[in-house]
């Protein structure tokens, strides 16, 4: 479960939140000029725009990713040791747990958590920068890139489980 779902759903919940704040915000300051604006003074907006934001988007869907993974594993000692179907001794749920971990999976884990927010923050940015000059354009922009970054999720996921285990 944490190997395969735990990306997704942070992936998810990151591109539905993060995602349409940051295409309808870069949405806005193309429209009021201010990309224009940065370009004038000789600044790049992808520099100071697009890579902070996807940057932040890939270390913290990475870091929520680990934290789901902590959380499930020890919510589900505790409700085993509660039910009476497991032992109550957390170091040795800690080393049964540490020996079922494989290379691979790590391998896949930071892959899946970090490849897709990669993509999802990217296409989200250049779908905020895209707007033209009406406000209208913004809804369709943010619907355009949660939509892209979605179906980039799944893609994503399936091609590294691919290639991670198999």
């Amino acid at each position: 479960m944490a190997r395969e779902l735990g990306p997704v759903l942070i992936n998810l919940i990151v591109i539905v939140r993060s995602g349409s704040a940051m295409t309808t915000e870069l949405g806005v300051l193309k429209i009021s000029g201010e990309v224009r604006a940065l370009e004038t003074r000789g600044s790049d907006p992808f520099l100071h725009l697009v890579m902070p934001r996807v940057l932040g988007v890939a270390v913290s869907t990475f870091c929520l990713t680990i934290v789901f993974i902590l959380v499930t594993f020890a919510s589900g000692h505790l409700f085993a040791a509660w039910m009476g179907k497991g032992s109550r001794d957390v170091l040795l749920f800690a080393d049964s747990v540490s020996k079922a971990i494989h290379p691979n999976d790590v391998v896949s884990i930071l892959a899946k958590s970090i490849l897709p927010a990669l993509f999802a923050s990217a296409c989200c940015c250049i779908g905020g920068l895209g707007v033209g000059s009406s406000d209208t354009e913004i809804p369709q922009a943010t619907q355009r890139a949660l939509t892209r970054s979605v179906a980039g999720l799944f893609v994503i996921s399936a091609v590294v489980s691919l290639l991670t285990y198999l």
